[in-house]
């Protein structure tokens, strides 16, 4: 069912209008939501950056961005008249003054009853200077709301993560900071709390007494390409696991929250990175891999990349296992893997279930676990494998069956697309689906004690795990399940 529009007021702001990421994703996901009536009449896009564009140019990028999506040339026209541009310097004081009239005229010509969206699609380390300007040279609205909106990374460690929350909270209280990480903005990442908490039979089952571990991959199949530059101060460490995996993390541990509200749903998520295990360098060595792609034929390896350190220590590939320090998941082991250059571009969880206690069939007959996995990308939908009865003429031979939902062509047609979601969201002030501060805390505490441990290692890029570009990662990351008589359950 698709959920029935209604129009929105709103001026957005979009500092680093002229950016790849506004022409990808910002773009294309408001005339979506132009399309569908939540944007109408009231409102209008104030795209800001650097370059001495034209309000008719601007319009132009606009229309070349949702090329191919409208339905009539005249509505793509329609659309990007909404939008202006501002040729702007986010350091000097006077080019908000200017800002703040552009904006006071559109509030009046387009009726949006001063809602104002301030989106920062910009380096980090402009964020405090943008919002102490929006602020002192008053931007912001006084009769509607003032919302921000900020992209990953959210700092670069603990440290300048506190700096960064410090520096915008100064001006914008925690309730109007929106953090986006667009894998909560996707289907099946959200069906995670629908599956848990809207089926009993999941409900009653999702604790230590019955999941054996969980396991959870979001793998690339492309190597570091153009993001060379910035992977190398990053890494698979703080690019994938501090932000995306850690929040999936949270969706599958966390605790029922008592309404199905924004503010429950994150205390819950909250406690669950809470309640991670922080490592010390002798369990950071025991629990995790890390590891670089090597090359395979015409594929290059990572020290032979441009723009690449060919002494380079930084991991394009990491698994570990995870401990959550609560009643329900003390004792489940949480496994995960990401990396670039492997086998194929998917976001899977799996759900493994501990085995029936006793085999009554036959000693012959192995007993597999029950798993429930989600595939999040790519196909997106879930799956359940259980035993059943194999079909013969006697006997009782058994083998593994699945049950499978897989959203078909039409479904996929009218799935919003990961930030056309959150957009919406916050234009309505929805903040389920953002990261709070205390989770980027809890987060990088976690992710700071394996960085710290890693720098401390001294190696040399040879003794690196290396693996071949199109497997899985380093068999070091399947002797890490072997350990404990586990193995990977998506094995493309």
């Amino acid at each position: 069912m698709i959920e029935k529009s209604k129009e929105q007021k709103v001026l957005i702001f979009i500092f680093g209008g002229t950016g790849d990421l506004a022409q990808r994703k910002l773009y294309p996901s408001l005339f979506n939501l132009y399309k569908k009536g939540f944007l109408k009449e009231n409102f209008a896009v104030i795209g800001t950056a650097r370059r001495p564009w034209t309000n008719e140019h601007y319009q132009q990028v606009i229309r070349n961005s949702i090329s191919g999506m409208e339905d009539t040339a005249k509505q793509a026209t329609e659309f990007s008249r909404h939008f202006y541009y501002q040729s702007h310097n986010v350091d000097d004081s006077e080019h908000y003054v200017t800002l703040k009239e552009l904006a006071d005229q559109l509030d009046i010509k387009y009726g949006i009853d001063g809602n104002r969206l301030f989106y920062l699609a910009m380096s980090p380390k402009f964020f405090g200077t943008i919002c102490k300007n929006l602020r002192g040279e008053k931007v912001t609205s006084d009769n509607g709301y003032n919302r921000v909106v900020i992209e990953k990374p959210f700092g670069h460690d603990l440290s300048s993560a506190q700096s960064l929350n410090d520096d915008i909270a100064k001006y914008f209280p925690e309730n109007s900071i929106y953090r986006i990480d667009h894998y909560l903005g996707k289907e099946m990442d959200q069906n995670i709390l629908a599956v848990r908490f809207g089926n009993n039979i999941f409900r009653a089952l999702w604790n230590n007494r019955y999941i054996d571990n969980i396991q959870i991959t979001l793998s690339e199949s492309l190597g570091v390409e153009e993001r060379a530059g910035y992977y190398e101060t990053a890494g698979a460490l703080r690019d994938m696991v501090q932000n995306h995996i850690l929040q999936i993390v949270s969706l599958l541990t966390m605790n029922a929250p008592v309404t199905f509200t924004d503010e429950d749903i994150r205390n819950e998520k909250i406690n669950a990175l809470k309640a991670l295990q922080v490592y010390t360098p002798k369990e950071v060595a025991e629990n995790f891999v890390r590891g670089q792609y090597d090359e395979n034929g015409d594929l290059k390896a990572y020290r032979q990349e441009a723009s690449v350190d060919p002494k380079s220590l930084t991991e394009t590939f990491v698994a570990g296992k995870l401990h959550i320090n609560n009643m329900d998941f003390s004792g489940v082991p949480i496994y995960i893997r990401t990396g670039k250059r492997l086998a194929t571009k998917a976001t899977r969880i799996d759900i493994v279930f501990k085995n029936m206690p006793n085999n009554i069939f036959s000693d012959t007959e192995e007993l597999m676990p029950n798993v429930l996995s989600f595939n999040v990308d790519a196909n997106p939908g879930m799956e359940l494998t259980l035993n059943t009865k194999k079909v013969s003429q006697g006997g009782y031979a058994l083998e593994n069956r699945t049950l499978k939902y897989t959203h078909d062509e039409a479904t996929q047609a009218i799935t919003p697309e990961a930030y056309e979601k959150l957009i919406l969201d916050t234009i309505k002030g929805d903040t389920t689906n953002f990261v709070h501060a205390q989770e980027v805390f809890y987060s990088w505490k976690f992710v700071d004690a394996i960085r710290k441990a890693w720098d401390e290692q001294a190696i040399t890029p040879e003794e690196l795990t290396n693996y071949i570009s199109n497997s899985m990662g380093p068999k070091a990351s399947d002797d890490l399940l072997a350990r404990d008589g586990n193995k990977w359950i998506f094995n493309p």
